[in-house]
């Protein structure tokens, strides 16, 4: 099968194209003909080299978390599902969905009336806005501020929040301001001044902060809590050394991925893509994921 690699640590260059062998699905695994792959901030990580004081990386290695297509063929115990249906959910290491094929072991179904394209932005933005959201224990009527809200998890999380009955403040850019609007929360736009600018929308104060945009809101963001309580943040490297919570410390959340793909078909839930790229294009997918700026979730496509 045809799988996009690397063998090297490096920026998006070291990925390519090259034909690997089919991976074979073990007990409880299915294996899913990807029709698309989501591209991730950690990829990006992983790829570069970032990841290795934490994580051991054996190459060459097939990046991906997030995959959508069509069961091929069922590991030894599966009968929740049967060749052919289609799926979505999380590749089983050690390789990933960016292939034409993958295993997987936690998927949920695709309803007929849902691209794969946009089921496969679901499986990480679900998780980690529930596992986020889940630290800074939210209740209903408390105001939540959310960095980054234009972004793949800061919109999800975003709807998640507003279901618990709690406000919620969006930053983003100028351009996305609409969009932060849409999703029903009050929007706002990053950078100097930013303090100011919260503080006239919610005179009371802020309950709790998520960072989803992972770099530059946390000073601002202490300002406003009066302190590091009730804050969490995905992916800021100065998290730590300013005593924030990082949302990778979490305890996964568990997510019904079959109930929130027929909320994505009915319009129920939004999610945005931020580009669509074949396979082919792996390298322009990655320099657009690793900039921050994509606008929603890259997907990949063979």
């Amino acid at each position: 099968m045809r799988a996009i690699v690397f063998d090297e640590f490096g920026g998006p260059e070291v990925l390519h194209l090259a034909e690997v062998p089919d991976p074979v699905p073990g007990p409880g695994q299915i294996r899913v003909a990807v029709r698309a792959a989501g591209v991730n901030p950690y990829d990006g990580k992983l790829r570069s080299g970032a990841m290795e004081p934490v994580v051991t990386t054996v190459l060459p290695v097939i990046l991906g978390l997030e995959l959508a297509g069509i069961v091929d063929t069922l590991g030894e115990g599966v009968e929740d599902v049967a060749v052919g249906d289609r799926v979505f959910g999380w590749a089983q290491k050690p390789a990933g969905s960016y292939a034409e094929l993958a295993l997987s072991k936690r998927y949920g179904r695709v309803p007929d009336n849902l691209d794969f394209t946009r089921a496969v932005t679901l499986p990480v933005a679900a998780e980690t806005s529930q596992r986020a959201l889940g630290m800074l224990n939210l209740q209903p009527g408390e105001t939540l501020l959310i960095h980054g809200v234009s972004g793949s998890v800061g919109g999800v999380a975003t709807q998640f929040a507003l279901r618990r009955g709690v406000t919620v403040i969006g930053t983003a850019s100028a351009e996305n301001q609409e969009r932060v609007r849409a999703l029903g929360a009050i929007a706002t736009t990053y950078g100097g001044g930013l303090v100011e600018r919260v503080r006239a929308l919610a005179p009371g104060g802020v309950d709790a902060v998520l960072d989803t945009s992972g770099k530059g809101a946390l000073r601002a963001s202490i300002e406003l809590r009066g302190g590091t309580e009730r804050i969490v943040s995905l992916a800021d490297p100065e998290g730590p050394s300013l005593g924030i919570t990082m949302a990778s410390g979490g305890k996964s959340a568990r997510v019904d991925l079959t109930d929130l793909a027929r909320q994505l078909a009915d319009r129920e839930l939004e999610t945005t893509i931020g580009g669509i790229y074949s396979f082919d294009e792996a390298a322009k997918a990655a320099e657009a994921n690793d900039s921050g700026h994509a606008g929603g979730k890259v997907v990949l496509v063979p």
